[in-house]
């Protein structure tokens, strides 16, 4: 989360003259994250989170994120809902971007996971597949296998630039994940940036998710590999197998793993990585230096790459 869009009191009260919440009390911008504006409402009817849709987020794909999120609160999963405005619409117009008003969720995101929250959340992300089962809206992984090569292929140089060798490693990656992914697994709604700093707890217990503008329909599975290489990975970059075990254990303790998504877990980890590589590097280039937000360095999914290459089947995760 960050703050690109700035809003003033008046431009505020305008837009919540539309909504029956009452005016605000308090509005703080959020300064972490990179991709959209968000603040911080209170008004006399509660606590609330108003983002302003920024860069990647396209418009016409608003209406599946909101579905979604309403659908998840409608079953009682802890995501945050969209508030409708008096017209029943909840998605609005700020400073001509679009933006949203949704409920706030109680809670912290883990610095460090703990082996505890990283159970927690492996369950936590089963019960997001099952609420999801339901959920007729579909969205196409604009970040997944055909489009890696088109997102690096004008970026080589620089790779080498941090790494020297990087681009024929990462050149190297890339066959294999097109020659290895998995052609069929069981498929449905998934968070795809399922993240600490897109999750909440209290204490032990997951109390809220949040950030769904990466959601899409692809493997389940592949879900669970982005919050392994998120979740279960050391700030040194090493793979911590107790982390991981714990995650796959609490995953499975809601919805056990076809035999064939645990074949292909090693091969979804290493694409997983791969995105998150890609679009680092990405950004790490194009973002100018005097930018409000520095971006996160694409060498720590460099480094997890590295794991993935070696991992020999699901057993090296903890599966």
């Amino acid at each position: 989360m960050a703050v690109y869009t700035d809003i003033d009191d008046t431009t505020l009260a305008e837009m919540l003259s539309a909504y029956d919440i009452g005016p605000a009390l308090a509005f703080k911008g959020i300064a972490e994250g990179v991709e959209n504006s968000n603040f911080l409402l209170e008004t006399p009817a509660g606590r609330y989170i108003l983002t302003v849709f920024e860069k990647r987020v396209k418009a016409q794909d608003l209406p599946f994120f909101m579905s979604m999120m309403g659908h998840l609160a409608d079953k009682g999963f802890p995501a945050p809902l969209p508030v409708a405005a008096r017209d029943g619409d909840a998605l609005r117009t700020i400073k001509g971007k679009p933006a949203v008003i949704a409920t706030f969720l109680q809670g912290m995101s883990p610095r460090r996971p703990s082996v505890d929250q990283c159970r927690a959340m492996g369950a936590g992300l089963a019960r997001f597949h099952a609420a999801l089962a339901d959920f007729r809206m579909r969205r196409r992984n604009g970040l997944s296998l055909e489009s890696w090569p088109r997102l690096f292929e004008s970026h080589e140089a620089e790779a080498d630039k941090l790494v020297p060798g990087l681009a024929d490693q990462i050149l190297g990656d890339l066959a294999v994940l097109k020659k290895r992914w998995p052609k069929t697994l069981p498929a449905g709604a998934i968070h795809a940036d399922l993240f600490p700093d897109n999750a909440f707890f209290l204490g032990d217990e997951l109390s809220g998710v949040i950030d769904f503008y990466f959601a899409c329909t692809d493997y389940l599975a592949y879900d669970l590999a982005v919050c392994l290489n998120a979740w279960a990975f050391e700030r040194r970059g090493e793979y911590n197998l107790t982390k991981g075990k714990a995650m796959i254990a609490g995953y499975e303790s809601v919805r056990l793993l076809e035999p064939r998504e645990r074949e292909a877990l090693p091969i979804l980890c290493r694409g997983a990585a791969m995105r998150f590589f890609l679009t680092r590097l990405v950004d790490w280039v194009s973002t100018p230096t005097d930018a409000l937000v520095r971006p996160h360095h694409p060498m720590d999914f460099a480094e997890r790459l590295g794991f993935h290459r070696q991992a020999k089947g699901v057993e090296d995760y903890g599966g």
